[in-house]
């Protein structure tokens, strides 16, 4: 059977109610995405993330955001360069040494919300965060968008670049996500997550917002945990998954 990557961004939350449901969702996952601090999570929710993942035996990962609590990180913010690498810096240092304080490992960086977005369009954004990653280890691989400006500032660094695709998100005719602001740009019925998923992992093109098709070559897909239904489709998904020969796992 082959193996695909299913990733979940985790910890996002501040305090330690409802901590069951990322909990349940590891379970899904191959691989988790923790946020640092600056758009969700804080010093227990990130703790008692990582030991969780680790008890579950899921890959960790960074998930940092410009500084912008209030806003979930969903914002647009204008930075230097250089105090973006710091704040990069910053988030990313600190989960790491959390994760090897318990003896586990920070595996990858993905940034979070309008930093992810951003980093996709605007090489000079990316590069602030990949010379933030390589100082602190050059081995961290990071995830993005494929076909854009991650990619490219990844590779021309020398970081290992994963190309990530989303499950429950449209895609407009140029590959970016489509604003949260849009309606139908978060997809909730099972139906429709199940058949992007199929297409990524087929590597069969998507259908976007305006109703044409785009390639996409992924190499792990993200969920969302903030549905309703967030497990429930997840399940669904990974019977699906199973029955085109698939395991979930790193690869």
């Amino acid at each position: 059977m082959s193996t695909i990557d299913f990733n979940c961004d985790l910890g996002e939350r501040l305090g330690v109610h409802n901590i069951d449901t990322d909990e349940a969702l590891l379970a899904f996952v191959s691989s988790c995405n923790i946020a640092c601090g600056f758009h969700g999570g804080d010093p227990l929710v990130i703790l008692l993330t990582i030991k969780e993942a680790m008890r579950q035996g899921v890959r960790m990962g960074a998930h940092p955001s410009y500084p912008d609590l209030q806003g979930f990180g969903r914002r647009s913010m204008q930075f230097s360069s250089q105090e973006m690498v710091a704040f990069v810096l910053y988030q990313v240092a600190a989960l790491k040494g959390m994760v090897q304080a318990y003896g586990g490992e920070l595996a990858h960086v993905k940034p979070h919300g309008a930093l992810y977005n951003d980093a996709a369009c605007d090489e000079k954004i990316a590069a602030s965060i990949y010379e933030a990653v390589t100082s602190i280890d050059h081995k961290l691989r990071i995830f993005g968008l494929p076909n854009s400006a991650h990619e490219y500032v990844s590779n021309k660094m020398g970081l290992q670049f994963v190309p990530e695709g989303f499950a429950d998100r449209r895609y407009d005719h140029g590959g970016q996500l489509v604003s949260r602001d849009i309606a139908g740009s978060v997809l909730s019925d099972p139906k429709e997550v199940i058949d992007q998923v199929l297409r990524l992992i087929r590597r069969e093109p998507i259908i976007t917002s305006s109703h044409t098709q785009i390639q996409l070559e992924v190499e792990t897909i993200c969920f969302h945990g903030d549905h309703s239904n967030s497990l429930e489709i997840l399940s669904r998904v990974i019977m699906a998954v199973s029955a085109e020969g698939y395991n979930i796992g790193v690869a």
